[in-house]
């Protein structure tokens, strides 16, 4: 099992994706928010669940795909980082 950490750049996307979100609906902002949270979660007990960045094509990172966002993250050694969260029509263009 390893411990699933954010970054702040993480968590700023985050706040940013909810908040253009509720302009429409707090409630679609907060079940995407849950959502996130708890697709993340499963990361303590499968790491490598999520699938290579093509755009990086390195197999510690990886991302979740949620609706029309990715989430992208690092497997360190007994930690997974969250590196950000953003709209999957971009690019990651890396860290």
């Amino acid at each position: 099992m390893v411990k699933v950490t954010w970054t702040d750049q993480a968590l700023d996307d985050l706040d940013s994706i909810c908040c253009f979100i509720a302009r429409d609906s707090f409630q679609y902002a907060k079940l995407f928010a849950i959502r996130a949270f708890e697709s993340t979660g499963r990361l303590e007990m499968f790491p490598e669940s999520g699938r290579v960045v093509p755009e990086i094509n390195c197999k510690d990172i990886r991302e979740i795909i949620l609706g029309n966002y990715r989430i992208i993250y690092r497997i360190l050694v007994a930690e997974v980082e969250i590196i950000t969260v953003h709209h999957a029509s971009k690019n990651f263009q890396g860290f």
